[in-house]
């Protein structure tokens, strides 16, 4: 039996090339009782004093200077080339299973926890003295037989003191003869048992005769052979061992130890080391190895491997907005669907936050991988379930093929990444299979965003600045400011060609800074200069909104002492909405400091009406893409409508983007649009040329776009000229107001600018017939008489429409002069009866 004295005696080398590290180690050791403690920071003497002084226990640190732990333990295997008494001490964990595989015999970790590296010490200790006793009792084995059953008795009593499995065998028999109560307890028998059973039910016949013939013959090695492997306890359970083997003079001995903690450790690191601890998916080192694996295969049997990459879209929102462990949630789910796309789980990894990786290793074809990708974007459709948030996401995927991309399996995944990007950017819900473009354009943006950074220090960003018009007075409300970037060596840049990577890169921060404080700069120059106060609107960024906004457009409002009802901010329906209750509590204090809030882009975004009822608003500007149609699309028309009295409904001014023609302008105004924005006016200018325009403005205000006449007009419209020269002819005597277009984008525009009773047009005209010119009509001025005056025998499309109540008359060519100008004259007297019976119309006039 080992006692704690013996113990406390054993000689032990600390090697740590950090003072402080040995300090705590011989601290620990003196306070525990140690006695022969030797340290040393060089760790190239270890060699020589383990010669000299033959230690019990090296306790060694694996990352040292000059001679690392490993360099050690190779040096120290002269020495000692079956039994290295080393523990070693890490406190990187993926090392620790290569120190163990280099001969060290334990290991612990940094920091230290003194309980657990006290015990492992004593365990080692112990053991390395139950190894040297061992090795003494079996060069006294034959004399210590021959002594009788006493002496064995007292040998039996040294082996139950261990926590070892110690087994004896016979070597000529190579039956077992003896086990202590370490191996019962080990393997759940009674000693009894455990012998009747013999070393096959448990494993060790085979290794007993294979160190037999491997001893016999041998003189006894000064140290004992280790051997790792797994014995069978009594229940069926393996247990992992590790023995020391000893042959002595007709003995073989086997000294087990239980490495169960040990090896489920090593097991956990290794798991841990290569598996996303979140979805249970092969982390990205892990992921790396599989590919490259599946390219050495497919290099050699001549297959195509798809690599699919693969981010879900808005996840950060869902993660902003439900919480970082529902967001954890949502990503385990998703793996768990993402796991029935493909045959083996150890193809797809979790390369990092919401992004994810599958490999394809025997693709036939790049339609497999697009099928895929189909199947990924189908297993999203059904709403994840997060503690009763339903959630439904979609994903951007890119695709890249070996061999065709790339041989490598880091440009693999890069080129993957690169498609997964694109497939985000054209409106994400899709994906994108890599081209040789792509790179191009990844080293162009490249250059860009340095370019960008070198703009901002050196102060190559501009401000220019488009007016707004007030539809009611004529004269210019206030301002937008719009950046622009005049770069060197190239001219002029608009912002959508860098907004993005602005976005990408962090950068628009710092910029967004720059353009509240320039917009400001700006107006003190024109009220100082004479212009005067003028309102400007500012764009805001998401990011921005993310930040500390309120400080910063304080700080710019105070610099330079401008009011602050002069600054407008304006902001997307998206970034309203991707958190709609900070977006709240944000304005609020926007509000509270006086500046003005817009919303830009309305009706692009998914704004609950609910929503925007909360927030301090005090205007709407209608999207551009409702506008640019306007004159022609009775569904734009009817958004724009809809827009502008929804929002004077709640107080809010209605601002129109995009204006490009009269005739939108016109129609916008008659419809109580407040204020009016587009090239129709003008651009957007530099600050002293748009200074220039107010003041001109100021002078002389733009007169109004809907004219008050309201004698009776017929609109013609007819792409032969000769018709429309005849049909003025003869209408002109009835003291109409006569309107001919060639077109029917011309007419709409004519409709726009001018109140028409009755609209006379042929059925044949480029663009549109006549039925669906009037069906439209109908729709956007639903007063008008409409009439087809046509020679086209082809009947059943008019028909259809005089059913439905788009055509109130159809006549055909040649007509008869006399009665067309009786059917139009009972068309005006239609019209105004059915006016009569109508609430006011802003499209039509009142009669006189």
């Amino acid at each position: 039996m080992i006692d704690m004295d013996q113990i406390r005696q054993a000689r032990i080398l600390v090697v740590d090339d950090q003072l402080v590290n040995v300090q705590l180690l011989e601290y620990l050791l003196s306070a525990s009782g140690y006695t022969n403690v030797t340290a040393l920071r060089d760790s190239q003497r270890v060699l020589a004093l383990h010669r000299e002084h033959r230690y019990d226990l090296i306790i060694l640190d694996l990352n040292m200077p000059g001679m690392d732990g490993f360099a050690v333990m190779a040096a120290l295997r002269e020495v000692e080339p079956h039994y290295l008494p080393v523990l070693v001490v890490t406190a990187d964990p993926d090392k620790t299973v290569a120190a163990l595989n280099a001969g060290a015999r334990d290991f612990v970790g940094k920091p230290f926890d003194p309980p657990e590296v006290l015990t492992r010490i004593r365990n080692m200790i112990e053991t390395r003295l139950m190894h040297n006793r061992l090795y003494e009792h079996g060069s006294q084995m034959e004399q210590a037989v021959r002594e009788g059953t006493e002496s064995l008795q007292r040998f039996r009593k040294a082996m139950d003191a261990t926590a070892d499995g110690i087994f004896l065998f016979d070597t000529g028999s190579m039956a077992m003869v003896d086990v202590n109560e370490g191996a019962c307890r080990m393997l759940g028998y009674t000693r009894a048992a455990l012998l009747a059973a013999g070393p096959a039910a448990v494993g060790l016949a085979q290794l007993a005769s294979e160190q037999e013939q491997s001893h016999r013959g041998q003189p006894l090695p000064a140290e004992r052979e280790l051997v790792e492997c797994e014995l069978r306890r009594r229940d069926g359970d393996p247990v992992p061992v590790e023995i020391n083997w000893q042959a002595d003079d007709g003995i073989l001995i086997a000294v087990a130890r239980d490495v169960t903690e040990r090896v489920i450790a090593q097991q956990r690191m290794r798991h841990l080391a290569h598996y996303d601890s979140l979805t249970g998916l092969p982390n990205r080192t892990l992921f790396y190895r599989t590919l490259e694996e599946a390219i050495e295969v497919a290099r050699d049997k001549g297959w195509q491997v798809a690599l699919v990459v693969m981010t879900l879209d808005r996840f950060k929102m869902v993660n902003d907005s439900l919480g970082a462990a529902l967001g954890d949630e949502l990503l385990s789910q998703f793996s768990n669907r993402l796991v029935r796309c493909v045959k083996s789980r150890e193809a797809i990894g979790r390369l990092g936050g919401d992004e994810f990786a599958l490999i394809l290793a025997r693709a036939r074809s790049q339609q497999e991988a697009a099928d895929v990708a189909d199947m990924v974007r189908e297993q999203l459709r059904a709403p994840f379930d997060l503690d009763g948030h339903h959630v439904v996401l979609t994903a951007s995927i890119g695709i890249a093929m070996y061999p065709f991309d790339s041989t490598d399996p880091h440009t693999l995944v890069k080129f993957a990444d690169t498609a997964m990007a694109r497939a985000r950017e054209a409106g994400r819900d899709g994906y994108r299979f890599f081209t040789a473009g792509m790179n191009v354009q990844v080293l162009a943006r490249l250059d860009l965003e340095m370019a960008l950074r070198r703009a901002l220090e050196q102060g190559e960003f501009v401000l220019h600045y488009q007016p707004k018009v007030d539809t009611r007075t004529g004269r210019i409300s206030g301002v937008e400011s719009l950046l622009r970037w005049q770069r060197p060596g190239v001219g002029m840049v608009y912002p959508a060609e860098f907004v993005g990577v602005m976005e990408d890169s962090g950068m628009i921060n710092r910029v967004g800074e720059w353009i509240l404080d320039e917009a400001c700069r700006q107006m003190a120059e024109w009220k100082a200069s004479g212009v005067g106060e003028m309102q400007v609107a500012v764009n805001v960024s998401g990011r921005q909104f993310e930040g500390e906004l309120e400080h910063v457009v304080r700080r710019a409002l105070e610099r330079h002492g401008i009011a602050p009802h002069c600054l407008e901010l304006e902001l997307t329906e998206t970034v309203l909405m991707e958190n709609a209750e900070r977006a709240a509590d944000v304005l609020v204090k926007l509000k509270a400091l006086g500046v003005a809030v817009g919303v830009d882009d309305f009706g692009t975004g998914y704004s609950s009406l609910a929503y925007l009822k909360r927030f301090p608003l005090d205007k709407l500007k209608i999207d551009s893409a409702f506008v640019r149609d306007l004159v022609a699309n009775p569904d734009d028309a009817a958004i724009a409508r809809a827009i502008i009295s929804m929002a004077h409904s709640m107080q809010l001014r209605v601002v129109a983007e995009g204006v490009e023609s009269e005739g939108q302008w016109a129609y916008l105004q008659r419809h109580h649009c407040d204020e009016i924005q587009g090239f129709h006016f003008s651009r957007a200018l530099p600050a002293r040329e748009l200074a220039e325009l107010v003041l001109r403005n100021r002078a002389q205000p733009r007169a109004a776009a809907v004219p008050g006449s309201s004698q009776p007009t017929v609109l013609l419209v007819d792409p032969d000229v000769r018709v429309l020269a005849a049909l003025h002819r003869l209408l002109r005597r009835e003291n109409y107001r006569v309107l001919a277009a060639v077109s029917p984008l011309q007419g709409f525009e004519l409709l726009a600018l001018h109140p028409v009773q009755v609209v006379v047009c042929e059925q044949r005209m480029p663009l549109m017939s006549g039925t669906e010119f009037l069906s439209r009509v109908k729709e956007l001025y639903p007063g008008t008489m409409r009439i087809i005056l046509s020679g086209d025998t082809e009947l059943a499309s008019v028909l259809d429409s005089i059913n439905s109540g788009s055509i109130y008359r159809f006549y055909t060519k040649p007509w008869d002069d006399a009665e067309l100008r009786q059917n139009i004259r009972l068309a005006f007297q239609q019209f105004w009866r059915e006016q009569a019976g109508r609430d006011p119309d802003p499209d039509q006039p009142a009669e006189k």
